[in-house]
């Protein structure tokens, strides 16, 4: 599988382009970020087209793009979690209204709603569904288990975990629902394991088990 990582906009969102080789012309967008000439210009420029787009969560930084994907590939299916699925047609859920930077943001609904343990097969890449709810409810990882790779969205960074200090978040609830989550479906995996973050760098199971504070109780929980 080949994977190109394109960072994006104000809040350098990584938005991932997924192949099955280097022949190939059908790909998966895993998000899109605030601002998205870059994606598109590979995605033109390599001729690919783009069977799926895959949301790990409905924070505008990460789908904005999806109204843009969408128009130029109308036959593209996007997918997000159903717990998520409010935010791509809704600008207070997806924070957009929150701002005074951004514009409102709303489009259409998603094609699939996903739950955790789907299997899903998209230009034949095979990807399976972990939910991880605390960043948002409907936080999920995209595990891609022969090659040892997963896309955690906002659930963890190299060096830490994703924000749960929203408005109207439960903090301490939420950021615990996220730290066993993490633990519970993610660290129990390959240590090799690849995890290619929302924002930032790419890192592994191995050095986030040894170096994160969230993971390794080195500094308290959040509350």
């Amino acid at each position: 599988m080949l994977i190109n990582t394109i960072a994006q906009g104000s809040y350098q969102t990584n938005s991932y382009v997924l192949r099955r080789n280097e022949h190939s012309k059908d790909c998966i967008v895993i998000d899109t970020g605030m601002v998205n000439t870059q994606l598109l210009a590979f995605l033109e420029n390599k001729d690919l087209t783009p069977v799926a787009l895959l949301l790990t969560h409905g924070h505008l930084d990460h789908i904005q793009g999806t109204t843009d994907l969408r128009k130029k590939y109308p036959d593209i299916t996007v997918a997000i979690h159903k717990d998520d699925a409010q935010m791509l047609t809704n600008s207070e859920k997806n924070m957009s209204k929150l701002t005074e930077i951004f514009d409102l943001f709303e489009t259409e609904p998603a094609d699939i709603l996903l739950e955790h343990g789907d299997k899903l097969n998209f230009a034949s890449i095979e990807l399976n569904v972990i939910h991880v709810p605390g960043h948002t409810p409907g936080g999920v990882c995209f595990y891609a288990e022969s090659e040892k790779s997963i896309f955690v969205g906002d659930c963890i960074f190299a060096g830490s975990v994703g924000r749960t200090d929203f408005p109207g978040y439960a903090q301490a609830k939420c950021h615990n629902q996220l730290i066993t989550g993490i633990k519970e479906k993610i660290l129990t995996l390959d240590e090799e394991t690849k995890l290619y973050c929302g924002h930032g760098p790419s890192t592994t199971l191995r050095c986030e088990k040894k170096h994160n504070p969230f993971l390794n109780g080195d500094i308290p929980e959040r509350g």
